[in-house]
């Protein structure tokens, strides 16, 4: 989901540790070396990395081009390859009766059907094109806070690993019980209160 969709979502993220001087080499250099790379014969389900807002299917980062004022402006892409349960189990189904034929046999041990059914599903995910999902990132480093635009429990995973193994940085969620403790300026025993909350029930 894009900053410019007319509806979005956005988890917002405090940013924790010191990125290192000079702070836009840096956030290029990380960028650049964990841009999301894709080849004609990736066999994985699942590719994630960095891309340009600008555009996300040409994931260069040219100059200082994802700089605005004082955000760093970029997107993170995951490409999905989702391959039909009916589908593999079609092409599995021939493979089998395939090797019995060759092989003068009724029965394939348990190895071999396993060998079988992962050889299916490697010629599948090399024939089928991925499916590619962007989520736009605006992060003032002046501030230490990210927005993020996108609530989804997975792409959020795959952003705060990504981000800390790119600029050797924490991302730390806000949400309202994050943004007390680490926002408000509370006491010790304001925190031990705080700490004892749980959550209210409003179904009737």
């Amino acid at each position: 989901m894009g900053l410019l969709s007319s509806t979005v979502s956005i988890t917002r993220y405090k940013i924790e540790g010191k990125i290192e001087e000079p702070v836009i080499e840096t956030v290029c250099n990380g960028l650049e070396e964990n841009s999301i790379r894709v080849t004609d014969d990736d066999i994985s389900e699942k590719t994630v990395g960095w891309t340009s807002l600008e555009n996300p299917f040409d994931p260069r980062f040219k100059g200082s081009s994802f700089l605005v004022g004082t955000h760093f402006v970029f997107s993170l892409r995951i490409d999905r390859k989702t391959i039909p349960p009916k589908v593999i189990k079609k092409h599995y189904a021939a493979e089998v009766v395939k090797h019995l034929r060759e092989s003068g046999r009724q029965y394939l041990s348990r190895t071999e059907k396993k060998m079988i059914r992962e050889d299916v599903i490697n010629a599948l995910v090399l024939r089928i094109p991925s499916t590619p999902n962007i989520y736009d990132i605006i992060w003032n480093y002046e501030n230490f806070s990210l927005w993020f635009f996108s609530n989804l429990k997975s792409a959020n995973e795959e952003l705060e690993t990504l981000f800390s193994t790119s600029f050797k940085l924490t991302l730390v969620r806000l949400f309202p019980f994050t943004m007390a403790e680490l926002i408000a300026d509370l006491s010790a025993s304001e925190r031990d209160v705080l700490a004892k909350l749980s959550p209210t029930n409003f179904a009737g």
